[in-house]
C-alpha cells in the first residue's frame, strides 16, 4: 500500500515548480486491465482551473524523475508495478481542498460522508460555501427540499461537482487553439 500523504509531499513541490496546484493524489486500480495500480495525480493551472496535454506531460515527467531518483536511493514509494496518470480535474471535478468548497459555491455537488451524518451518508445540493465554527470547517450544502446541511469537512469521504448546464457555462474554456481549423476541415468534408 502506498503512503498517499508522503507521495503528496513529494509530488506537490514538483507541481508548484511548474506553476500548478495539486488537486488530488490517489492510488487506484489501473484502467490498463493488467491488474496493476495507477498513481493518479490531478492538478490545475490556477489561471484556467485545468491542465492541457502539454502541462500534464510536463508534470508527469517531473514526478517520474523525482520518484525514480528516490527509488534509486533505495526509497520504495510504491510497491509493485504501477502506472502514472496525470490529468486535469475536469468540469465535474472532485472537491478535495477546503478552498474548493468556497470556490465552487453556487454549484451543485454530491458529498459522501465517511460515516452517517444527520441520518444519511450522501448529500446532494447546491454548495453554499465553507464556514468555520469553533475551529471546525463546515461545508454548507442546500438540498432540493431547501434544507441546509452543515457537514464537517474532516468527516467528508468524497465530494464532486455535478455536471449541470450552469457549471458548464461557468467553467473557463479549454485551450481552443486550432479549433477553427478543425471546424473548417469538418465543413470541407461535409461539402464533398
Amino acid at each position: 500500500m502506498a503512503d498517499i500523504a508522503r507521495l503528496t509531499q513529494i509530488i506537490e513541490p514538483e507541481a508548484k515548480a511548474l506553476g500548478f496546484e495539486l488537486v488530488r493524489v490517489k492510488m487506484m486500480p489501473s484502467e490498463a486491465g493488467d491488474g496493476t495500480q495507477a498513481l493518479q495525480i490531478m492538478a490545475e493551472d490556477p489561471a484556467t482551473g485545468q491542465l492541457v496535454i502539454e502541462q500534464c506531460a510536463a508534470l508527469s515527467r517531473a514526478v517520474s524523475a523525482k520518484i525514480d531518483a528516490l527509488e534509486e536511493q533505495g526509497d520504495v514509494l510504491i510497491e509493485g508495478a504501477y502506472h502514472l496518470e496525470v490529468s486535469s480535474p475536469g468540469i465535474d471535478r472532485p472537491l478535495t481542498r477546503a478552498k474548493d468548497f468556497s470556490d465552487w459555491a453556487g454549484h451543485e455537488a454530491k458529498i459522501s460522508m465517511a460515516k452517517g451524518y444527520e441520518g444519511q451518508r450522501t448529500f446532494k445540493g447546491t454548495l453554499e460555501g465553507l464556514h468555520p465554527d469553533n475551529g471546525i470547517d463546515f461545508v454548507h450544502i442546500k438540498d432540493a427540499k431547501g434544507a441546509t446541511h452543515f457537514l464537517p469537512l474532516e468527516e467528508i469521504h468524497s465530494a464532486k461537482l455535478v455536471l449541470t448546464d450552469e457549471l458548464i457555462a461557468a467553467t473557463k474554456p479549454l485551450d481552443t487553439t486550432g479549433a477553427d481549423e478543425v471546424l473548417e476541415d469538418q465543413q470541407e468534408k461535409a461539402d464533398d
